[in-house]
């Protein structure tokens, strides 16, 4: 189960171009145009705007940790064998912000010690494309991660997007 770039289940659904910079890294043209210094050719000026300064990865993980910190007790405390990981780009070109890999509560009937832990992995880069700001990014980081752990709890997609989660 993900939280996904297109269709119904994006909270607002946007039209991402990516382009393929030499380095081989994959880009989001607003990302690209955020992080442009304007030059105004007015009278040898200096530059009028700044690059957005975008958090990397490490930095990423911290905002991911914050907004897991800010959620309401009773949905995180539920959350047992879990692991919370951050990664730049989903697999295999995927159009995803996160994804839960694991067994959902609901779906458990021999689960118990020595099972591996159920991943949710939140990607950096989607995030970021969808994002006009760092207060947006935080934004959607929150809905993603809850997002996820409702997949965790037995929720499903069409359940979320009911509920305005999706």
């Amino acid at each position: 189960m993900s939280r996904m770039l297109s269709g119904t289940s994006v909270t607002k659904p946007r039209c991402i171009t990516l382009i393929q910079l030499p380095s081989g890294h994959m880009v989001g043209i607003a990302q690209l145009v955020e992080r442009l210094v304007v030059v105004q050719e007015v009278a040898g000026s200096s530059p009028v705007t700044h690059p957005m300064e975008w958090p990397n990865l490490h930095e990423f993980e911290a905002m991911v940790v914050e907004q897991l910190d800010l959620l309401p007790d009773d949905m995180v405390a539920g959350l047992d064998n879990v692991v919370f990981l951050v990664d730049e780009t989903p697999p295999d070109g995927e159009t995803i912000l996160g994804v839960y890999e694991g067994v959902a509560l609901t779906e458990r009937s021999d689960y118990g010690y020595g099972e591996l832990p159920d991943r949710i992995v939140i990607y950096r880069a989607p995030l970021i494309d969808i994002s006009e700001s760092l207060e947006e990014l935080k934004r959607e980081i929150h809905v993603t991660l809850v997002h996820e752990i409702a997949h965790y709890f037995g929720i499903d997609d069409e359940q979320l997007h009911a509920l305005g989660w999706a």
